[in-house]
């Protein structure tokens, strides 16, 4: 059994990872906020994985054992919190929405010196009013627990651009269409098609991450058109996956 890295203090700095790279399962006693400047950052748990692009940053609670992984050359920023700051109240992880300001705070918390100087005391303060403000975002991945969830999405993780209807894939799994219904609601609190979609958008930023054509990335995840991908992709975000590819907000 791999022994879970124990670190108190959860750092705050900024360093690179190379795409591909990982750090192991740790966990810290304070929190921590973690963002990508550039590349897209994934966070994995036991209970799923989260996703976040230069416009989100991923809350990860005291206590919680947790991995990440770069895509695409990462510049990753990590502030730590004493357990007893939690501005956004949350208990799991979290994606946050990260709009200008508070990505400025972010770069300038995590290059500034560490030390106890009154400017720093205010930059720390209002990149906590900021986060307290921080809108929560839909990119959680969660992981299933029963049996034939873990068939069905084990497939749809193989190849997201499967686009077998929940019945043709219950036949592989060994269950109705209206048990794995019921089990995707239990299990992991989404439909099918809800889940489906986190799938392929968690996959299309990884991909985008790798600098893949968005015409190729639609085929690969699964989406009918381009243009249908475009749209979802936009719907969600809140840009195109053209001006996401590059350069993070006013990069």
């Amino acid at each position: 059994m791999t022994e879970i890295r124990h670190e108190p203090v959860a750092p705050t700095r900024t360093q690179w990872l190379a795409s591909g790279a990982a750090i192991d399962a740790h966990r810290h006693d304070d929190h921590q906020i973690v963002y990508a400047g550039r590349g897209v950052l994934a966070v994995t748990t036991g209970t799923g994985s989260w996703i976040a692009p230069a416009t989100r940053a991923i809350w990860v609670p005291a206590g919680t054992v947790h991995a990440h992984q770069a895509h695409g050359e990462l510049e990753l920023h990590l502030v730590g919190l004493p357990a007893g700051d939690n501005p956004p109240g949350l208990d799991r992880p979290t994606v946050l929405a990260v709009g200008p300001l508070l990505r400025e705070l972010i770069l300038a918390y995590t290059r500034a010196p560490q030390d106890d100087s009154p400017e720093r005391g205010r930059l720390r303060a209002v990149l906590l009013d900021q986060l307290r403000a921080s809108p929560q975002q839909p990119l959680h991945l969660p992981a299933p627990t029963a049996p034939q969830l873990k068939t069905v999405c084990g497939i749809l993780r193989t190849n997201p651009a499967d686009d077998r209807t929940l019945a043709a894939l219950g036949r592989e799994a060994g269950a109705s269409d209206r048990t794995l219904s019921r089990l995707f609601k239990a299990d992991l609190g989404m439909t099918f098609p809800q889940w489906r979609t986190q799938l392929r958008l968690y996959h299309a930023l990884v991909l985008l991450a790798e600098d893949t054509p968005v015409t190729t990335v639609a085929q690969l995840c699964g989406w009918s058109s381009a243009s249908a991908f475009i749209d979802v992709f936009r719907r969600t975000f809140g840009h195109t996956p053209g001006t996401h590819l590059s350069r993070p907000p006013g990069g």
